[in-house]
């Protein structure tokens, strides 16, 4: 049994178990990181490209990566900006007279990649962000992108504030 004393008189005594306990409540207290809402990992994936074997490749890294941080009990916030020709993966409307217009490709491929897309979105909360300035070129209002869609004023701009001000890991697919 320990003692503690304060002016020479007992003030409280404590059993080695108690003494225990309060070291290791303690201790965890210092070595416990401040990450109130703070992801561990933070990556940013850049869409600017026609390919869907491309994007496919894309949404395969990001479906490896978020395996892997669940089964290491990591937090992460991913995040794809879509710039150019990335708008493409962001609709079903084929763009006719665009620039990013749909290929036969594209048309084949279109409905698994936006399964895909939106199940990274709905079951590991990557979130989908669109340049205004690339939605804008097109035409295209709010309602003709999926739900899961958040619009963002410049996707260059997101993306550098994301890594200058954000912390956050910079890939593109090749």
């Amino acid at each position: 049994m320990i003692t503690f004393v304060r002016r020479s008189r007992p003030v409280r005594s404590v059993g080695a178990i108690g003494l225990a306990v309060l070291l290791l409540v303690a201790g965890f207290a210092v070595a416990a990181p401040n990450t109130a809402g703070a992801a561990e990992a933070r990556v940013v994936y850049h869409a600017d490209y026609a390919d869907p074997r491309r994007f496919s490749s894309m949404l395969t890294s990001i479906n490896n990566m978020v395996m892997h941080y669940d089964n290491n009990f990591i937090d992460y916030d991913i995040r794809i900006v879509f710039v150019a020709h990335g708008i493409r993966f962001v609709t079903d409307d084929a763009l006719a007279g665009t620039p990013f217009a749909e290929d036969e490709h594209l048309r084949e491929e279109r409905s698994s990649i936006r399964g895909r897309l939106l199940s990274l979105h709905s079951l590991h909360n990557v979130r989908l962000e669109l340049c205004q300035i690339t939605q804008d070129a097109v035409g295209l209002g709010a309602g003709e992108f999926y739900d899961a869609v958040d619009f963002i004023p410049s996707g260059v701009v997101r993306i550098a504030e994301l890594q200058n001000e954000e912390g956050f890991a910079y890939i593109k697919i090749e």
